[in-house]
């Protein structure tokens, strides 16, 4: 291991109980995950997260709390190096009006695919979400 990769995601739910999730390929890797992303050198999670979806999305949120920090060791899937570091946040937004389904990232990197939709959390089953963390966070986020 030559580094730790925080990453920050936010857990937005709206009125039909649905959660926002965001669909990713780059290259030929196939991804399903929260909305966030990695902390900037500078940045606190807080400013991270809201600048993420600011960034991808157009949206102001609020944080409400803390939900979850990794409490296990995770490598990260696209570097072998980097251990992943977590965390997850329930957030809100006056702004879920301009979220859509199929709605495509605002800032998707050339070549790449990005975007995002709403689900159910009841309807939500472990193999809908790629990585071992975001798992783990839906089964305490379905208790």
């Amino acid at each position: 291991m030559k580094r730790f990769n925080v990453r920050v995601y936010g857990l937005l739910l709206n009125d039909n109980r649905e959660i926002l999730l965001s669909t990713e390929r780059r290259g030929d890797f196939h991804f399903t995950k929260f909305p966030g992303g990695g902390l900037e050198l500078g940045e606190g999670t807080k400013d991270c997260l809201m600048r993420e979806f600011k960034e991808e999305l157009g949206i102001e949120i609020e944080l409400k709390k803390h939900f979850y920090t990794t409490d296990f060791f995770q490598r990260s899937a696209f570097r072998n190096e980097e251990q992943i570091i977590s965390i997850y946040y329930l957030v809100h937004s006056k702004q879920l009006n301009k979220v859509k389904n199929g709605m495509e990232a605002l800032d998707r990197e050339e070549g790449n695919k990005h975007h995002f939709y709403w689900k159910r959390v009841e309807d939500m089953e472990q193999n809908d979400l790629t990585f071992p963390i975001d798992r783990l966070v839906l089964s305490i986020l379905k208790r």
